[in-house]
């Protein structure tokens, strides 16, 4: 799953992420896997707070289920997308330093918020679905489907 998480000040913005010392990886959104066991809205909650840190988001809603193969590995993969709120008074920009014992253990991620709508593309087309959202975030990745 994958998480578009919103702040409102005066404009709307998305919480982003690069990874520090690999621009090669590009711009992102929180996403991960699914445990056993775990819910939908459990696991993007999680997922948001392994790779950033933010504890006080809250989902709103289920917006997209995609379906398409994984960028490196090829393999079927199917990404379900959140919008979540953040609070206004979240920070702007901070680095956090993932703790978990999965693929992205100890990888330091600078986190901030990007206005509505994005001037770039994010990672794999993450910023596909936002339209959903609010068709005025539409992005030229959205445009394509």
């Amino acid at each position: 799953m994958a998480a578009y998480v919103i702040r409102h000040r005066a404009a709307p913005e998305l919480l982003v992420f690069d990874h520090v010392g690999m621009p090669q990886a590009g711009t992102q959104v929180p996403a991960g896997g699914v445990r056993p066991g775990e819910d939908l809205e459990q696991a993007v909650l999680r997922e948001v707070f392994e790779e950033t840190g933010l504890r006080t988001a809250s989902v709103v809603e289920q917006i997209a289920v995609e379906n398409k193969p994984h960028p490196e590995t090829h393999q079927p993969r199917r990404t379900t997308y959140f919008h979540l709120q953040a609070p206004a008074t979240t920070a702007d920009a901070w680095n956090h330093t993932v703790r978990s014992n999965g693929d992205d253990a100890d990888l330091t991620f600078a986190c901030r918020f990007q206005p509505l709508p994005l001037n770039q593309p994010l990672a794999d087309d993450q910023d596909a679905w936002l339209d959903r959202i609010d068709p005025r975030w539409a992005t030229t990745t959205a445009a394509r489907r």
